[in-house]
């Protein structure tokens, strides 16, 4: 899942220490993911179709540490849920 060219390459950078971004953030976040396994609040994303030029998929218009977060998690084996809400922009 991309994000703008501004922000290329964050997700990853976050994925890699997924427990140090959800540590600097106020506890709640890090209780959330704890017991939950998802993040507090979805984040917004948007069909990539309705960019200029158009691609397929998702693209992270917020949240980019919250995904990060999430890969990080995933790939580390640490307690991710199931399924995780998101706001999605679509045409």
């Amino acid at each position: 899942m991309p994000t703008g060219e501004s922000e290329a390459g964050l997700i990853e950078h976050v994925a890699q220490q997924p427990v140090h971004w959800v540590k600097v953030r106020p506890p709640e976040v890090g209780r959330h993911w704890e017991y939950h396994g998802t993040w507090l609040r979805p984040p917004l994303l948007i069909d990539r179709r309705l960019l200029n030029p158009a691609n397929s998929g998702l693209q992270v218009l917020e949240g980019r540490t919250r995904v990060g977060v999430l890969r990080g998690r995933l790939r580390e084996q640490l307690h991710v849920a199931p399924q995780h809400q998101a706001w999605v922009g679509r045409p």
